[in-house]
């Protein structure tokens, strides 16, 4: 292990391979249970929001003058495992143009359903089988901003840990519980022993979007980019809606409709 204050050049650094193993491979993010985090701001809220930190992977030439230096500072003498790497080496694994010289490898367990808590004032959106990790990581960043209490992936989705969909929720991914369900039945069991209701979305619903009544606790079960929620999971819901629309779209993207549902909650919830 380097010490505290030796600088790291060599790509083949231990744990360079690792971060780049990390950002490359969404089968050895599932085995190791760790993902990778870039920017000031994604790595200042891990660090705020306690998440397990393997850690901070920081480049001070790069790094010299931000506030998060001293963050940084702050933490390693603190005990947290401080990685420094060459402003020219930290360039080579960043994904980002002008990259800030902050990074940090953090563990990726994630609650189960049974962890998820339930009050009055709750709203979950679940995802099914969405396929975009950018889609995943915008839907997380809205939904932290509207004041979604979870997000639910349901079936075969997105990795919520790829660069992505971590990029993507702007340090979201710390803030929103995120819970991995098998089926839609599942988090339909879970909704009805809570007694949570659920809001199912179709375009072919009767049902406007602005004229449902979206009374926490619920639940807005959403459905993949390509094709949508199948009939039999839209007949789980107690209430189907459509988002109205007009000119020659067919569709609407899945982090954009989700955005307009999860704010049309807090609109009707604004004085509750």
């Amino acid at each position: 292990m380097p010490s505290r204050t030796e600088l790291i050049t060599s790509a083949a650094n231990p744990v360079v391979k690792r971060i780049r193993l990390l950002l490359a491979d969404r089968r050895h993010r599932a085995r190791e249970q760790a993902f990778v985090v870039e920017g000031v701001a994604p790595v200042w809220q891990a660090v705020e929001a306690g998440a397990e930190i393997e850690t901070l992977v920081v480049a001070p030439e790069l790094l010299a003058g931000s506030p998060a230096a001293a963050m940084v500072a702050e933490q390693a003498d603190r005990g947290m495992r401080i990685t420094r790497l060459s402003a020219e080496l930290f360039g080579r694994i960043s994904d980002r143009d002008g990259p800030s010289g902050l990074a940090a490898i953090v563990q990726s367990r994630l609650p189960g359903l049974s962890d998820v808590a339930v009050s009055p004032d709750s709203a979950y959106v679940a995802l099914n089988d969405v396929g975009n990790p950018g889609n995943l990581g915008t839907i997380l960043r809205t939904g932290d901003a509207a004041g979604i209490s979870a997000v639910m992936l349901v079936g075969h989705t997105a990795d919520p840990f790829a660069p992505a969909a971590v990029k993507a929720s702007m340090g979201a991914i710390f803030s929103v519980p995120v819970v991995r369900v098998s089926t839609v039945d599942q988090v339909a069991d879970w909704a009805r022993e809570h007694e949570v209701s659920i809001v199912t979305t179709s375009g072919a619903a009767s049902t406007a979007l602005w004229d449902a009544p979206l009374r926490p606790p619920l639940l807005v079960v959403m459905g993949g980019e390509r094709d949508g929620l199948a009939a039999e999971t839209i007949e789980l819901g107690d209430l189907a809606v459509s988002i109205p629309m007009t000119g020659t779209a067919e569709s609407l993207n899945l982090a954009v409709a989700t955005g307009i549902v999860v704010y049309e909650i807090r609109r009707q919830n604004r004085d509750g």
